[in-house]
């Protein structure tokens, strides 16, 4: 075989590999696209990386203060969210920064305290704790310390997060209740590029400091017909995706997709109905379709990726106990991470899958 042969056939097993890999690194899930659309008008068909960008692009067009900034940025980051932007707008509104988490967020809450709208992105939601204190200390309290003075407001952070297959402990985590906990801070995790952009395009204009957490997963694997007009999405509202009636099945992110496809699987195998919630928003919740949910349900399944302990899970489940506690017919369950760092080859194991889903909702239901 000669050389150049030779490099062809590694070439092309090399390509057969991704493919088969990508199969499998997306195989607990089935992506279950949104056939609603939020406005009337024209569409087109985008992946979730695609609708974000242009969620992007329509706020550097409209609004001239905007800026987007942040690792790689420049030249679209490593996900190629921003891809095009830099060329489009300038490098003085599209532009890379060092690598320097609590530098991207300080800058971001210095620019929106100024009056700018800033859109900054960190890299992998793993990488986004050297931030911590900017966004805990600093922009989730500037308005209340200033006694209304000042705020940052116009600063919205984005970070991908969540499994991807092969991301291991540091490019797989899911931090989303650690910020839950800051009050002053707005947490967001969408579902797919419908509504990516539209709570996007919220977030940006919201006048709260908002953490847009991105399934990483579901930038490429997300598809849908996504309107091309500007368009919002209510934060804190939650979205009833399949009704039911005999068990209330919560989640948000790529977790949503597992339990649509649980909720299916359950109504084969037991013939149980479930209803499923995309909350959609994590700070603020959507307290009253969950326990309007689970008041009629009389049970209910929280998943996410997270791990079990302090997830936001918990205090989901306190709050329905609280409310629902006379309508519950089982004990609350939460199928999630364990409280173990994110593992790499065994994270099939580790991510509460559709089995460990299903076998929640039979003990709920034979309780």
């Amino acid at each position: 075989m000669s050389f150049l042969a030779q490099k062809l056939f590694s070439f092309g097993g090399a390509i057969k590999n991704v493919n088969k890999n990508s199969i499998r690194l997306s195989s607990h899930f089935i992506y279950h696209p949104d056939n609603e659309k939020p406005i009337e008008g024209e569409t087109k068909k985008m992946n979730m990386m695609q609708a974000i960008n242009n969620a992007m692009d329509i706020t550097l067009k409209n609004d001239p203060t905007a800026v987007l900034f942040g690792e790689d940025v420049g030249f679209g980051g490593v996900f190629r969210c921003a891809l095009g932007l830099q060329e489009k707008y300038g490098k003085d509104r599209v532009f890379n920064t060092p690598l320097c988490e609590q530098g991207i967020a300080g800058f971001g809450i210095g620019l929106a305290t100024a009056g700018a709208t800033a859109i900054a992105e960190i890299q992998f939601a793993d990488y986004i704790f050297p931030a911590f204190d900017q966004l805990v200390n600093e922009a989730a309290k500037a308005r209340y310390r200033s006694g209304g003075q000042f705020d940052c407001g116009a600063l919205t952070v984005r970070a991908p997060c969540g499994a991807v297959g092969h991301g291991g402990l540091y490019h797989s985590q899911s931090p989303e209740a650690f910020f839950a906990h800051a009050a002053g801070l707005k947490v967001i995790v969408p579902r797919g590029p419908i509504a990516a952009k539209g709570l996007l395009l919220a977030c940006i204009q919201e006048r709260d400091p908002c953490i847009f957490l991105e399934p990483k997963i579901l930038y490429r694997s997300a598809n849908e017909e996504v309107p091309i007009d500007s368009y919002t999405l209510p934060i804190g509202k939650a979205q009833v995706l399949r009704e039911g009636n005999q068990v209330t099945l919560i989640a948000w992110g790529t977790q949503v997709h597992v339990l649509l496809e649980v909720a299916k699987l359950a109504k084969e195998q037991f013939d149980v109905s479930c209803e499923v919630i995309d909350l959609m928003s994590i700070q603020p919740w959507d307290e009253v379709t969950v326990c309007d949910s689970v008041k009629k349900t009389g049970r209910c399944l929280i998943a996410h990726e997270a791990p079990l302990t302090c997830g936001f899970g918990a205090e989901l489940a306190a709050t329905i106990q609280e409310e629902c506690f006379l309508h519950l017919e089982a004990p609350i369950s939460r199928v999630t991470g364990w409280d173990a760092p994110f593992p790499h080859v065994f994270e099939p194991f580790y991510l509460p899958d559709r089995w460990r889903c299903l076998e929640a909702i039979k003990q709920l239901v034979q309780y």
